[in-house]
């Protein structure tokens, strides 16, 4: 026989061990700890998703803004899912998707 049939057949084999009940609350007390650390890591994301989607509704022709990329523009115009930005300084204008603008440099005030 091999050391391993050895050793399964020194372990007792019978009722549950004493502690059983407390190592099942452990358990279960992990598993509640990881669904709140789910729920609060989702939660938190949720608020940033809100605040950016926020942040692209009130933007508006004349607004300064960084695109995900890393470029600088001014918006033109804006339309139902996108935004046309004018970069650099020849004018060159984009079609850039609302989901892509990340920071706004600057606002233009409503008169």
């Amino acid at each position: 026989m091999t050391k391993l049939h050895l050793f399964l057949a020194q372990t007792p084999a019978g009722p549950a061990q004493p502690g059983g009940a407390s190592s099942m609350f452990l358990m279960l007390g992990y598993g509640l700890l990881m669904i709140a650390l789910f729920w609060f890591m989702t939660s938190s994301q949720r608020k940033k998703q809100k605040e950016h989607e926020k942040m692209v509704s009130g933007l508006k022709s004349g607004d300064e803004v960084i695109t995900t990329g890393g470029i600088y523009g001014t918006i033109t115009s804006v339309k139902e899912d996108r935004f046309v930005i004018r970069i650099g300084d020849n004018n060159a204008k984009v079609e850039l998707a609302k989901g892509f603008v990340t920071t706004v440099v600057k606002k233009t005030d409503a008169a």
